[in-house]
């Protein structure tokens, strides 16, 4: 069973580290869309703590269109603080995307708007002004995946 994170356009590498590390501890398949704000050569990876890596399954895609496209058949969800379902209310399934944008500014609205069925959020307060982390909004999202699923092969 294969949960996968879709990251688009991550911007600070710290974060896709938090994500990868997150991905290679639960088999999860991380997929990449371009471009990224950070280098992905080894050195850049080593400095930021991130040894790791070549430990995670990562696929890189020039757009997220590619991912939709090659995956075709699976389901997308597109987590956004403007969606409307609490992600508490999928029923995921082995193979399933969790879909993220990058940290400044989310997904591309067009996006949302015409995956808007599958648009799903963490609720938070309104009024505070900023939402969560990717890296932990990740793992809310991924371990409630997973939580469902039975927690396949982990201890």
């Amino acid at each position: 069973m294969t949960v996968h994170i879709c990251l688009v356009e991550p911007e600070i590498p710290h974060n896709t580290g938090a994500v990868a590390r997150s991905c290679g501890l639960t088999k999860s398949v991380l997929h990449l869309v371009r471009p990224l704000g950070f280098s992905t050569d080894d050195r850049h990876l080593k400095r930021a703590g991130l040894d790791y890596w070549h430990l995670v399954d990562i696929r890189y895609h020039d757009s997220i269109e590619e991912v939709l496209d090659e995956y075709r058949g699976h389901n997308f969800y597109f987590a956004s603080t403007k969606a409307e379902r609490p992600y508490t209310g999928v029923s995921f399934q082995d193979g399933d995307f969790l879909v993220f944008g990058k940290e400044t500014k989310g997904l591309p609205e067009p996006l949302i708007e015409a995956h808007f069925e599958n648009a799903i959020r963490i609720p938070m307060l309104k009024d505070f002004g900023r939402s969560l982390n990717l890296s932990n909004s990740v793992n809310i999202i991924l371990f409630e995946a997973l939580r469902q699923l039975d927690f396949p092969g982990m201890a």
